[in-house]
């Protein structure tokens, strides 16, 4: 996932370079071109974002089976600060929700016991086993838009970070047939005490006009030292966003 990042990083970095213009063999850098207030007036007034994508675990161990399409969705309101010396550039700091589902196969685990057991389990059959988790997120990015005065029909990127602190953890299962033969039924397990509670993320998104792509990086370990294996997620996605 870092390899990842980095690239789309050295892309972002690639476009800004080849706007240079060569005269003479001298590389030089245009000027920032200037809109007019009734211009940037204009602009999108959607401030929400929301994200959808695939969720996964880094650093996982072998025996820890994820199946399923684990995924993320994410919904942010954010208020966007135009720099006054280049309309291109802008800073944006919001508010929303951060939910992230990951699916397990013949694999149960307790959020009761420290530390987390995740349990190897062929006989019990299940439709669905997740482990559902939500955050309350600060995102923060710093953001570039080529035409700030159209950002329906422009390229933008933005790279920032999300601080976030952790609302609800659970598991639940769906029954095809429990070891005592019955099935048809749900099973719900609600603890957060082996989890960091705070989380901090890395994030990318590069796209044009409403639609991107995104990726995010948790930086902290995702369950509590002690508490169960060093994993650190990751999301890979989809964004809609007017900014």
């Amino acid at each position: 996932m870092k390899r990842l990042l980095l690239i789309i990083s050295l892309i972002v970095c690639g476009n800004f370079l080849f706007a240079q213009t060569e005269t003479d063999s001298v590389v030089t850098v245009p000027t920032a071109k200037k809109w007019s207030k009734d211009q940037l007036s204009r602009r999108a007034a959607d401030h929400f974002m929301l994200q959808l994508g695939y969720h996964g675990w880094s650093g996982a161990p072998d025996t820890l089976r994820t199946g399923g399409l684990s995924r993320t969705f994410n919904v942010h309101f954010m208020f966007d600060f135009p720099f006054k010396s280049d309309a291109r550039f802008s800073a944006a700091l919001g508010l929303g929700l951060g939910t992230d589902n990951i699916f397990f196969k013949q694999t149960t685990l307790d959020l009761r016991k420290y530390p987390l057991s995740f349990a190897h389990d062929t006989v019990t059959q299940y439709k669905r086993y997740k482990l559902a988790t939500s955050y309350l997120e600060v995102p923060l990015e710093l953001r570039f838009a080529s035409n700030p005065a159209n950002y329906n029909k422009t390229f933008k990127a933005a790279l920032g970070i999300k601080v976030g602190t952790m609302i609800d953890a659970h598991t639940k299962a769906k029954f095809t047939r429990d070891r005592e033969g019955y099935g048809g039924y749900s099973a719900r397990q609600k603890d957060r005490r082996n989890f960091n509670s705070t989380r901090l993320a890395g994030t990318l998104r590069v796209g044009y006009g409403p639609f991107s792509v995104f990726g995010t990086y948790q930086f902290n370990e995702f369950i509590r030292e002690g508490a169960g294996p060093e994993v650190r997620p990751y999301t890979i996605g989809i964004a809609l966003s007017g900014l």
